[in-house]
């Protein structure tokens, strides 16, 4: 379909959408702002409202209708890709236009549930960024070709006895055979298998974590490039399974049942040498490993690995906390409808007619809602700016980076899971009808665990607090002027509490255990603390306003 130019956007007035489309029909800003883009600003660049209100009504048309099995989802996504109105390179030129592509995303599919936007951050973030970040000239030629022939990707990390709860572990292994310049790829047990791998149905290739063995050492975890299926009859059809490559199904789900999950097995696989996403490293010709870029590499195989997920966790956590968003506000809208009876005079059995939303429990939620949403956008807006200067600079990401971004994943995922929940107690028989959106909140708990489970980020934050008044101690030093009182209480606790277990014979693994009811305590201490330094603690926005329009106004 032909776009809309910069020039059908600029006059010479303020910047307006006033797009016409192909079929002549105008998309009006109201309708744009109804399916999650925002009215266009006057100090904003033309070329990226021009690219919202395109990438708006392509989504308009994309998700028009929920699609009828993962195969029909996956040819919608490869459309999607194809059409280049988010390239993959976006990722590290222009990451902030992939944030925001993912949040429109999450409003436009609210009806048809989680499927798509997973889909989507697998195929940018963790497939196409993992190449961009790790490959060489080859490998980026071969996603541009992807992207013009609309195909489809996965991320294969996780495995059965190392999911989300162990971190980077693999034990999927590629041993370097010199003799004949390959790889070969090979899943040595059961529990070796790949699991829970998004789109791995419907990709044609994927990029693998595997245990990078050279001459019977092994060198870690490293990412390759590997053809899981040849091209098939079409967008969502992929071909004959490649030699070497078995896939299977991992069922029925709760929720998001039109994307595809797939557990995957290697038995010795050959793989050719440019497979290995080698940005950062290369094999020499008699099968030495060498390391490239010197001091210019930004940072480790496995920290430029992790990096994806960093990304993802925010877009996770927007994710979320938009999909929150929309359910509060279709509630609202019918909660401001529909009429209930409550004492207080009037010509009807001595009652008067009131609005559900108006009764003191939604009233009070809503009150309570409207404030903790405003907190969370504005923490989540300050932690997008940063990362986005950061992956533009190709920069190691700084500790209070890192620490920042597993708040937003962690509070967010919570605070949407907390909210979603208590508005669902409050709604009644209306939260069991289909339609309403209260059917996809399992999607809150793919967020959870996605990207980093959200009790491994807690438990790390303990640790690195811990860790921390260990070195505070021993120079009889003071916690820093940044940590609140309560924090500073909490962490002192938690360590003095493992030091008594340690004398006491323990182990720090067995530690740990004893007191993870405090660890994660002080973890949740410290994440209210990291969003509070950077945009205010609760109070601050205890008063950001009980919206007085009507929900289905806004």
């Amino acid at each position: 379909m032909p776009y809309i130019s910069v020039d059908a956007l600029v006059g010479d007035g303020p910047v307006a959408p006033p797009p016409t489309l192909a079929d002549g029909g105008r998309v009006s800003e109201n309708a744009l702002r109804d399916w999650g883009a925002p009215p266009a600003n006057v100090d904003e660049d033309p070329k990226r409202v021009a690219w919202r209100a395109n990438y708006t009504a392509e989504l308009a048309r994309v998700l028009n209708t929920p699609a009828d099995d993962y195969h029909d989802s996956a040819a919608r996504l490869s459309g999607l890709v194809k059409s280049a109105l988010l390239e993959f390179r976006h990722l590290k030129t222009e990451p902030s236009k992939f944030f925001e592509a993912h949040r429109l995303l999450v409003n436009h599919g609210f009806e048809q549930g989680p499927g798509f936007s997973i889909r989507f951050t697998v195929q940018y973030n963790l497939f196409a960024g993992t190449v961009l970040e790790l490959g060489g000239p080859e490998h980026l030629r071969t996603l541009d070709e992807m992207q013009r022939n609309g195909e489809l990707g996965c991320f294969a990390l996780t495995e059965k006895l190392a999911g989300v709860n162990s971190g980077l572990v693999v034990q999927t292994t590629a041993r370097w055979v010199p003799d004949e310049g390959a790889f070969l790829l090979h899943t040595p047990h059961d529990g070796a298998c790949k699991n829970w791998i998004s789109q791995g149905l419907t990709a044609c290739k994927a990029v693998v974590m595997a245990d990078l063995i050279v001459g019977g050492e092994s060198k870690g975890p490293h990412a390759f490039l590997v053809e899981l299926r040849a091209k098939g009859s079409g967008p969502g059809y992929p071909g004959r399974t490649s030699t070497g490559v078995t896939l299977g199904d991992m069922g029925a789900k709760t929720t998001g049942n039109d994307l595809d999950n797939a557990w995957i097995s290697f038995e010795n696989k050959w793989i050719p040498r440019e497979s290995l996403l080698d940005r950062y490293c290369d094999l020499t010709v008699d099968g030495g490993y060498v390391p490239r870029g010197g001091t210019s590499a930004p940072m480790s195989n496995m920290e430029l690995i992790g990096q994806r997920l960093f990304t993802g966790r925010v877009a996770v956590a927007q994710g979320a906390h938009e999909f929150r968003r929309r359910l509060f506000r279709r509630t609202r809208a019918h909660n401001d409808a529909k009429p209930c009876w409550a004492p207080g005079g009037g010509s009807h059995s001595a009652k008067k007619t009131l609005m559900l939303s108006s009764v003191p429990q939604l009233r009070a939620l809503y009150r309570d809602a409207d404030a903790k949403e405003a907190r969370m956008t504005a923490y989540l807006a300050s932690v997008e700016r940063d990362l986005c200067e950061t992956l533009t600079n190709g920069t190691r990401p700084s500790a209070e980076m890192v620490e920042a971004v597993a708040a937003a994943k962690v509070s967010a995922v919570d605070e949407a899971i907390e909210y979603c929940h208590r508005l669902k107690q409050e709604v009644g028989s209306y939260a069991l009808m289909a339609g309403t959106g209260f059917e996809h909140t399992d999607f809150l708990q793919c967020c959870k665990f996605a990207e980093g489970d959200s009790r491994i980020l807690l438990m790390k934050v303990a640790r690195d607090r811990v860790k921390a008044y260990g070195r505070i101690a021993a120079k009889g030093g003071e916690f820093p002027s940044w940590m609140s009182p309560r924090e500073a209480k909490a962490v002192a606790e938690l360590a003095k509490a493992l030091q008594a277990s340690a004398a006491g014979g323990k182990r720090p693994a067995e530690a740990w255990e004893e007191h993870w009811d405090k660890a994660y305590a002080t973890a949740r201490l410290a994440v209210d603390d990291i969003v509070t330094r950077r945009v205010g603690g609760p109070d601050k926005w205890s008063n950001a306003g009980w919206r007085s329009t009507p929900a289905s106004r806004l």
